[in-house]
């Protein structure tokens, strides 16, 4: 996943980035294995030539993921599950009012 960012951003913002010093700052295990890889399928191959047109312009900041305090947002919601929580989903126990 942070590999198809990398080159979705890269390749929405090129325009901007094009000459610029870029500072990615991520875990970087999954961009440095798609750059060692041997044999890519043809959209991993896609993405190495993306991020290898920006390989002498990105300072890389590796940072393990687990001290990440902005990693997937979206999917680790961490307010509890209750009916005044809009995310609420009620449980066959509780009785249902059809509609």
């Amino acid at each position: 996943m942070g590999c198809l960012c990398l080159v979705c951003a890269l390749e929405k913002l090129h325009y901007y980035l094009d000459g610029s010093v870029l500072e990615v700052i991520t875990d970087f295990d999954a961009v440095k294995s798609l750059l060692n890889m041997k044999t890519p399928n043809r959209h991993m191959l896609k993405w190495k030539i993306v991020i290898q047109e920006y390989r002498g312009n990105i300072i890389k900041v590796q940072k393990a993921g687990n001290i990440h305090k902005n990693n997937d947002g979206l999917s680790r919601c961490t307010l509890p599950i209750t009916p005044d929580n809009p995310s609420y989903v009620p449980t066959s126990a509780e009785p249902q009012i059809p509609i």
